[in-house]
């Protein structure tokens, strides 16, 4: 799963389909690693091993946390922290 052809840049990455992205992808294969380059949210960009991922379809990458370097899962769990609970959008 997750071949290069399959997902584009600016697909969203999310570790559960349904559940909140947690970022965004950069670049596919940069320098021909098998990896995406993922920016996210609050924390700067990751390299995500196309091993860890377990699903992409409709715009979306969903990765199987259990195969993240633990900076990420660290940068995951905090990708929202800036956000305002309080915003309603209009």
């Amino acid at each position: 799963m997750g071949a290069p052809r399959e997902i584009e840049e600016g697909y969203e990455v999310f570790t559960h389909d349904g559940d909140e992205a947690f970022g965004a992808v950069r670049e596919v294969a940069p320098h021909g690693r098998p990896e995406l380059t993922v920016y996210v949210e609050n924390n700067g960009d990751f390299a995500v091993p196309f091993s860890a991922i377990i699903d992409v379809h409709s715009g979306k990458v969903i990765v199987d946390c259990g195969k993240l370097d633990p900076r990420l899962k660290q940068a995951i769990g905090h990708a929202h922290d800036a956000e305002d609970p309080n915003y309603e959008a209009p």
